[in-house]
């Protein structure tokens, strides 16, 4: 599979399965990461979000992508909690889902999660094993 069939993945999807681990329980989520150019996947997260305690006790996490054609991606990689507003901007002019939950990217209760990509995973229903990519 190809770089681009992967980001048509992500794209098509439209949103992803986002998956911490609490304790020793993983903990899976819908959630609609953004894939900046640089390759980050940037998440959007509230306040109040039991995510962002999961992410500071352990950075590992993964969203895996699935399309209309049972095509998937998983993306693996480390998280970090930030207040980049020029990143949290970015998000938000292009997640528009995000005006149902903030005022726009200063507002207090938005807080920002980057994901460094480490591996990539895809596979189609016709494919024997998933293979692994490079998104960069």
């Amino acid at each position: 599979m190809t770089k681009e069939e992967a980001l048509d993945i992500i794209s098509d999807a439209g949103f992803g399965f986002f998956a911490t681990v609490e304790g020793n329980k993983p903990r899976v989520r819908p959630m609609m990461p953004y894939l900046s150019e640089n390759g980050e996947l940037l998440l959007a997260l509230l306040g109040r979000s039991r995510t962002i305690s999961q992410i500071k006790a352990n950075s590992n996490v993964e969203v895996c992508f699935v399309d209309r054609k049972m095509w998937y991606c998983r993306v693996s990689g480390t998280a970090v909690m930030s207040d980049d507003i020029s990143r949290k901007t970015t998000v938000f002019e292009n997640v528009p889902m995000l005006r149902q939950y903030f005022a726009g990217p200063d507002d207090p209760n938005y807080h920002l999660a980057i994901i460094t990509i480490n591996s990539v995973e895809v596979m189609t229903p016709h494919s024997r094993l998933p293979e692994e990519i490079n998104l960069l």
